[in-house]
């Protein structure tokens, strides 16, 4: 293995190590709250789907490229590439799109009353399984083409021009007006999100501001005033917003450069798959962190043996 194949296996082992047990904690933990309590919360929803379709990137993205950077090689057929690359892109427009749709719901849960974003404080959870499935067709529609354009071999080991290049599978594209349509949809299918999630947070932001403002002004001895549940989950989705952007914005920067040169160098296309599943392992960290029904899952083993340990002293007493 060369120097550019160890970092790269060593970078996937660590993003796949972290993004999988993480992400099925969050899951784990909203579907158990579903089952004690029998509904969950609109935010409990969302981050439920975002950590699903964060671990779904790791298992279609994450893994195929570790296994790829330790020298495994033939992973797919034809049909398992096909599978596997469009699992990936669906998953990871619904990462996105999951991302904007939490950062929209937080800032229209604390927009004030008066503002006209409040109006969609019931309609929100009312549709919305409606709005994530229309998201899941959504990115199916826009990634079809992969499909038809995926393969696991190429003729006599060339790289065709206007071919992304993952090792383990290939997307080939008949001509470079193809190439260059697909890539723009997808460039401006996630500057559409991008963009609508900054604007979200900016105003959750200036929100932030104005209350901390305000509260001062009224009680300036109490200095935990502020820091309410809603302005907790307000900063922990600004945080969100903030790698996301971080993260794709760097993986968008690659394919726009990518998009103007018959071949792409295998680093660049190894740094670029890197950020794009990067947010995969980062996100679930994020919401253990700050969501409570998360860190409380975290204790239940610990407080669990202690107990137990006490009840055997109390009878041996």
């Amino acid at each position: 293995m060369d120097s550019r194949q160890i970092f790269k296996a060593a970078g996937f082992v660590i993003l796949t190590s972290i993004a999988i047990p993480a992400n099925l904690l969050v899951c784990s933990t909203f579907l158990h709250s579903l089952l004690m309590d029998g509904k969950l919360l609109t935010t409990d929803i969302i981050l439920c789907h975002l950590a699903f379709a964060n671990l779904m990137v790791t298992f279609t993205r994450g893994i195929p490229q570790t296994l790829t950077a330790f020298g495994y090689r033939n992973l797919f057929d034809d049909i398992g590439c096909k599978l596997s690359l469009v699992c990936f892109r669906i998953f990871r427009g619904l990462s996105i799109s999951l991302t904007c749709l939490l950062s929209a719901y937080q800032a229209i849960a604390v927009s004030p009353a008066s503002s006209r974003l409040a109006l969609l404080k019931l309609r929100i959870p009312q549709y919305l399984i409606h709005i994530i499935t229309f998201l899941y067709v959504l990115w199916y529609a826009l990634n079809a083409d992969t499909v038809l354009y995926s393969v696991s071999t190429i003729v006599n080991n060339t790289v065709p021009p206007y071919t992304f290049n993952l090792q383990y599978c290939f997307v080939i594209y008949p001509d470079y007006i193809i190439f260059f349509i697909q890539g723009l949809i997808s460039l401006f299918s996630d500057l559409t999100f991008i963009l609508l999630m900054t604007v979200m947070s900016a105003y959750i932001l200036l929100l932030l501001y104005f209350h901390s403002k305000k509260v001062k002004s009224i009680r300036s001895s109490d200095h935990k005033s502020g820091q309410t549940p809603e302005t907790k989950a307000s900063r922990a989705v600004v945080t969100l917003v903030i790698l996301y952007n971080t993260f794709y914005g760097i993986d968008n920067a690659i394919w726009v450069y990518s998009l103007t040169v018959v071949r792409v160098v295998p680093l660049l296309s190894d740094i670029r798959v890197f950020f794009a599943t990067l947010y995969t392992s980062v996100c679930p960290i994020v919401v253990t962190i700050t969501n409570p029904k998360v860190k409380n899952k975290l204790k239940v083993i610990k407080p669990g043996r202690s107990t137990h340990v006490a009840e055997m002293v109390t009878s041996v007493s």
